[in-house]
């Protein structure tokens, strides 16, 4: 009975570690600039993009109907186009206030305004987007839907928002940061070990041909072709590289002696991606959630307050 105390209590101290809100924080803020970064990047072609008339590049309609064959339930632009058409409002109108909306919600996370609200609002919003327009998504919608979706069920709103600087909260309660904090950090180490595990079960990442196929595909290949047979003995080693960093990840990174080393290059990792295949988007977002679950504490000890 002693010993599963001595357990019982190990397990509450893991799951619910007292935390300050500093990694809530930079949670916020950086998925606020995600937020905004990503509507201003497709806003001039938010409605090319997902249009259900006919006149966009695939018809938002077809995209909704395969995804109604997953689940009914899923959030899709194609609700609040039905309820704009009840009030009389056009397609576009509603697409136009929609793109409005999650801009102004990433303004509103970044500054920390209404930050439940905003967090809420950008979710939703964001979701409908990238669930109606699915055939033009790719990983950084999934890990953008990821962190909205902690942000908004976190104990906001954190002691650097305008929220709390205006007197509308009070302090919360460390355990409770400490645990959404700990299942992002869980949730992290799953995505990189698995991912890490397919890598390694195939040849391609250790003779170096998926990084070549990948640069050269388009419309990732920004680097010209001559550049990359120049330095192609490099591959197979940037390959195995990524394959120790990402199946090593849940090893090292809660290790204090290993955890900046393997932060630092995780980082370093996406900031190549990003560079190298003009997915800034994407590198953005992964480094958001690896600094917001690993990062803060990192240089000296944080006090939960």
């Amino acid at each position: 009975m002693k010993r599963l105390s001595v357990w019982r209590e190990r397990l509450m101290d893991f799951c619910f570690p007292a935390e300050s809100d500093t990694w809530l924080a930079v949670l916020r803020i950086g998925l606020g600039l995600q937020v905004m970064l990503y509507a201003m990047s497709l806003r001039d072609d938010w409605n090319y993009l997902l249009a259900g008339t006919g006149h966009g590049l695939i018809s938002r309609n077809l995209g909704e109907a395969i995804l109604s064959l997953e689940s009914h339930l899923v959030p899709r632009l194609g609700w609040l186009v039905t309820l704009g058409t009840h009030a009389g409002l056009r397609e576009e109108t509603v697409l136009g206030v929609t793109w409005i909306c999650l801009l102004v919600s990433g303004c509103g996370l970044l500054m920390g305004l209404a930050s439940r609200f905003s967090a809420i609002l950008a979710w939703l919003f964001h979701l409908c987007a990238a669930k109606s327009g699915g055939f033009v998504s790719y990983g950084v919608d999934n890990f953008m839907t990821i962190g909205l979706f902690y942000l908004m069920l976190s104990p906001l709103p954190d002691q650097y928002s305008l929220d709390w600087r205006l007197g509308k909260s009070r302090a919360r309660d460390p355990q409770l940061l400490g645990f959404w904090r700990r299942l992002l950090q869980l949730h992290l180490c799953v995505i990189y070990f698995f991912s890490g595990l397919m890598k390694c079960l195939g040849t391609g990442w250790w003779d170096g041909s998926n990084i070549w196929r990948a640069l050269i595909r388009p419309p990732f290949n920004i680097i010209d072709p001559e550049i990359l047979i120049r330095w192609k003995y490099l591959f197979p080693v940037a390959g195995i590289f990524t394959c120790l960093l990402e199946i090593g990840y849940p090893f090292f990174i809660w290790n204090n002696r290993t955890r900046k080393i393997w932060l630092i290059s995780i980082c370093a990792m996406h900031v190549g991606i990003g560079l190298t295949m003009g997915m800034y988007l994407f590198a953005f977002i992964m480094i958001i959630l690896n600094v917001a679950a690993f990062g803060p504490g990192l240089i000296r000890p944080e006090h939960a307050k």
